[in-house]
């Protein structure tokens, strides 16, 4: 009997419904009942249910967060299960998941772990053996897991709906738990090389860049040149004199580097301007407060992160009442200024107050990675307590490292970066840059920094800029909400066309509560920042998206926005 094409189609459906409505916390789909007195096999159904859903946009919402197949080749498998690429889970499911030897994969998420081996029908759970239908795979160099099947073990909740053609994976309330009392990035392998800063005051890079170096593992494994980023970073700053982790993020944002270590060996007095990024870091999320979870939060779902102390030691041979060789504990406490950048690489919610010179209140240290060489502490690392003045007071992760490849082109005038802000007495402000095209692109995204907790931003796009009164054609391309300080690069919703030497802006809204200055410039404040460059830009405020006025005329800085494009 020959069927009629939206038979077929209406059968399918409703197979799928049955599917999904019988079977939302399994992975098992064996056999339907008779239909119309045939055998409908999964072997024979199933792939053509798997191509109808896959053949419209399918739509994946976790946690209220949507995710479609048009962005994140999300695809349904001939198991009938949800196939996720292993690279959005972190920021999905608020996890740990790593790859490691390329193939097997860890996911942590609070006291949970769960170890999928490559094409194997098998999963660990916290030690435990279960069976899995849809294996961990390889498809066209990426990895994916079962989300059905991951999220069944972390207790996620899951329906299907059929008219949207939506999976929606919900954490039950009661899953909800601490973190580990203890975790230690080593016991992970994502600890970069240990190395030694020597006589220089070159902390800050050696921290920034081994925090990198170790979001990245276990996958990618690098070693970046502090020299570089020590020797070539637009301020006026040599070795010798130190600096500090917003140096780095300017450095790190304009994608002066990073370069590989071997390119530009450190400790050798000479750099080479020439290099090229060999990565492209577009967001650090700064941690400020002591807060403690957020931190950890950091360490458990993305790996190091750097952080500043006042340190009492000298070198990795001398003494201080504040530091306890014999267990290799520190604990500060005073009213001195951070003086040194270390990484966090871990936790010991139990680490006794015992081991610490100090009277202390409480147990619990932050287990945190030097830049002293292999002979300091334990093997370089060495336990900070929870109680220390100035430990996690602030702290970056680097949260968005991407390949050279993700854009063409950056357009700015903001090499140092974040160094003061500006505002109209109030939380919100317009900040315009103004560029010109090189080459015939479109605009894809735009870079700039939030300077507090939760701001909001819009963010516009002005084609054939000409003077101040073009700003009121603007057009949205974006908008959202950032839980932390630290740098962003936000996609549009829509890529913006330019030609060759179209002059256009990218506008920015931004409300940061509390604030009263919150926009980010850079501008000549001290002897580091005396170099900077204030003529490379073209940048207007306002406090209402109508009245505009030259940025410079206000105070002379350039705005920190800038814009990436790809070509067309």
């Amino acid at each position: 009997m020959k069927y009629s094409k939206r038979y077929i189609t209406f059968t399918m459906l409703l197979i799928i419904s049955l599917v999904f409505k019988f079977n939302s916390f399994t992975e098992t789909f064996q056999e339907t009942d008779s239909f119309r007195g045939a055998s409908l096999e999964s072997e024979t159904w199933n792939p053509l249910i798997a191509a109808s859903v896959n053949d419209t946009l399918l739509s994946v919402v976790i946690d209220n967060k949507e995710y479609t197949n048009e962005n994140y080749h999300f695809y349904m498998d001939e198991n009938l299960n949800i196939m996720i690429p292993v690279a959005v889970l972190r920021d999905a499911l608020n996890c740990s998941a790593h790859v490691y030897d390329s193939d097997t994969l860890m996911v942590e998420k609070y006291n949970s772990r769960l170890l999928f081996l490559l094409n194997q029908d098998r999963i660990d759970v916290n030690g435990r053996e279960e069976s899995a239908l849809s294996p961990f795979t390889n498809r066209g160099n990426e990895y994916y897991v079962s989300l059905n099947a991951l999220t069944s073990f972390l207790n996620y909740s899951y329906t299907w709906n059929i008219q949207e053609n939506q999976a929606v994976f919900m954490e039950a309330p009661e899953s909800l738990a601490a973190l580990p009392t203890r975790y230690d990035l080593r016991e992970r392998s994502r600890v970069s090389d240990i190395r030694n800063q020597g006589s220089y005051g070159t902390c800050w890079s050696f921290a920034a860049l081994s925090a990198m170096e170790s979001v990245l593992l276990p996958e990618e494994e690098f070693q970046f040149s502090v020299d570089h980023m020590t020797l070539c970073n637009g301020f006026h700053v040599s070795q010798q004199d130190g600096g500090e982790y917003t140096m780095a993020m300017a450095y790190l944002a304009s994608w002066k580097g990073p370069v590989h270590e071997k390119d530009d060996p450190y400790g050798d007095g000479k750099t080479d301007e020439t290099l090229t990024a060999v990565k492209h870091v577009q967001e650090m999320q700064i941690i400020d407060g002591k807060d403690y979870e957020k931190i950890k939060e950091a360490v458990f779902q993305y790996g190091g992160v750097q952080t500043s102390i006042y340190n009492a030691l000298r070198n990795s041979s001398s003494k201080s009442e504040y530091f306890n060789s014999g267990a290799n504990a520190y604990c500060y406490i005073g009213t001195e200024k951070p003086n040194h950048d270390v990484i966090i690489i871990g936790w010991d919610d139990n680490y006794s107050k015992d081991h610490f010179k100090a009277d202390l209140e409480g147990d619990g240290a932050f287990i945190c990675q030097n830049s002293w060489g292999p002979d300091f502490g334990e093997d370089g690392i060495f336990y900070i307590s929870y109680y220390d003045t100035n430990v996690g007071t602030h702290n970056v992760v680097y949260t968005g490292i991407e390949n050279a490849d993700n854009y063409d082109h950056i357009y700015q005038s903001d090499l140092c970066g974040w160094v003061g802000q500006m505002g109209y007495n109030k939380e919100s402000i317009f900040g315009a840059n103004v560029f010109t095209a090189g080459s015939d692109e479109m605009i894809t995204a735009a870079g700039f920094y939030a300077t507090g907790k939760n701001s909001e931003y819009e963010l516009y796009v002005v084609k054939n800029f000409e003077d101040i009164t073009s700003l009121e054609n603007r057009v949205p391309v974006a908008s959202g909400k950032l839980s932390n300080a630290g740098y962003y690069t936000v996609d549009f919703n829509q890529g913006v066309p330019v030609d060759a030497g179209e002059k256009y802006a990218v506008v920015l809204h931004i409300i940061t509560p509390g604030a009263v200055h919150p926009l980010a410039i850079e501008y000549a404040a001290d002897e580091i920042t005396q170099d900077v460059i204030l003529d490379d830009g073209e940048g207007y405020i306002s406090p209402n998206g109508d009245d505009w006025e030259n940025a410079g005329d206000v105070e002379e800085s350039n705005l920190c926005i800038k814009a990436f494009s790809k070509n067309r």
